[in-house]
């Protein structure tokens, strides 16, 4: 049987330096590629050496997305949920769901489009 990795995830925002910036920030992470998208707009890969998330913009405006649509959430790790929860408040956005179970800790966010990112620390 094969194994395999995640290597990206493709979310359409309405602002792709933005959401850059933030991803950069919550993660550690660098912007891996930039270029023109297929359909007229442009996408950042943002990530580390091994994976990342390309935020897409279509060139028109992007309406918010209904929660669970297009997708339930995006789950991010990191070694601590404290500073990176004050990076989401820096931001302007809000957390929320605190949870602490096994395996680890956890917190919930909007971002600007409506896509639902769940940040969670095994530490």
């Amino acid at each position: 049987m094969p194994t395999g990795h995640l290597e990206h995830v493709n979310i359409t925002v309405s602002d792709i330096e933005r959401s850059s910036a933030l991803l950069q920030q919550l993660c550690g992470w660098h912007e891996r590629w930039r270029g023109p998208s297929m359909l007229g707009g442009e996408t950042i890969h943002v990530g580390d050496d091994r994976d990342y998330i390309a935020v897409y913009t279509r060139g028109t405006p992007v309406a918010r997305h209904a929660k669970g649509l297009p997708l339930n959430h995006v789950g991010l790790v990191v070694d601590d949920l404290d500073a990176a929860e004050a990076v989401v408040v820096a931001a302007g956005l809000e957390p929320f769901n605190h949870a602490d179970y096994e395996p680890g800790r956890r917190f919930y966010f909007f971002d600007w489009d409506g896509i639902e990112f769940e940040i969670v620390s095994y530490g």
